[in-house]
């Protein structure tokens, strides 16, 4: 790459993180402030739109009571919630890696710093939504907890956000559905509205990037990115939805998870999310050849 070309590389980088600082401090919320938690929880609302339930359609949930299904609903949208507090705070330790390498009187450096403030409050917001609900953080199993440790070691470049990427999108265009429907409870349509404004501007930061660090990238370089871009976001869809909230309604873990899996509904949900970042990887060059059979598993890519 010529000197002029990086010039105008970091010239492009700094114009878009000077952008993205102006909007951070034109509209951000303080979950702690903005959002009235102890608002009462409205009887007979549901947490989760019955078709996006990993459950919905299948025998297991034509048995389920009404009160059995919201009360799914509820601990399915906590399992997300508390995943994506692991997966935010494994972005911030990317993030604060990159502080230490750039100038840190640039924009570019001073945004990264606004985005984990960001990711700060957001995970503040999503524990309390759990507490107010009376859901446990449930998170990823142990093991991915233990294998997640060696993401921030290996996680560099267009892949480390490429794979974060995977886990805000497939959460934004859950929360874009979830809150514009008047069925379910104001509290979780306030908590979506918020991280969906805010994560707009994380989207944009790091899609940019991603297309620089695949655009530099060399042969054996895009490889890397791409199995590891493929093994990441396997694990983020894998652990969603933890076999213990099926446990929570009184349901066997293992047959329910078994037919969650298998659940063409949900399948089709999982494709859904995942729809808008599948395709801007692909065209980042980031989706293909022998990974194909994870995004498979994933439910990102229909079989």
């Amino acid at each position: 790459m010529s000197r002029a070309t990086q010039v105008a590389k970091v010239a492009d980088r700094e114009r878009t993180a000077a952008r993205l600082l102006k909007s951070s401090a034109d509209k951000f919320y303080d979950p702690l402030i903005d959002i009235d938690w102890d608002a009462p929880v409205v009887a007979g609302k549901h947490y989760h739109p019955e078709h996006r339930v990993s459950l919905y359609g299948t025998d297991l949930w034509d048995r389920m009571t009404p009160e059995q299904r919201i009360e799914l609903g509820k601990h399915e949208i906590a399992s997300i919630a508390s995943n994506g507090i692991f997966f935010e705070v494994l972005l911030m330790q990317m993030l604060l890696k990159q502080v230490y390498k750039h100038d840190p009187t640039s924009d570019h450096v001073h945004y990264m710093l606004a985005e984990i403030a960001d990711e700060c409050r957001h995970s503040t917001m999503f524990g309390k939504a759990c507490k107010r609900f009376g859901a446990p953080a449930y998170g990823p199993p142990w093991w991915v907890r233990q294998l997640a440790k060696a993401l921030p070691v290996f996680g560099q470049g267009p892949s480390a956000y490429a794979a974060i990427l995977v886990a805000e999108e497939v959460l934004d265009r859950m929360q874009r559905e979830n809150m514009n429907d008047e069925g379910l409870q104001p509290l979780i349509r306030m908590v979506n509205r918020i991280h969906v404004l805010e994560e707009a501007r994380h989207v944009t930061f790091a899609r940019q990037e991603v297309v620089q660090g695949m655009a530099n990238a060399g042969p054996v370089a895009r490889h890397y990115h791409r199995a590891l871009t493929a093994v990441v976001s396997y694990f983020v869809m894998l652990c969603l939805i933890n076999p213990r909230v099926y446990a929570a309604v009184g349901l066997d873990p293992k047959a329910a998870a078994r037919a969650a899996k298998r659940n063409p509904h949900f399948r089709a949900t999982l494709h859904y999310w995942g729809e808008r970042i599948m395709k801007f990887l692909d065209e980042a060059g980031l989706v293909g050849g022998p990974t194909m059979p994870l995004w498979r598993k994933a439910g990102l890519v229909k079989k």
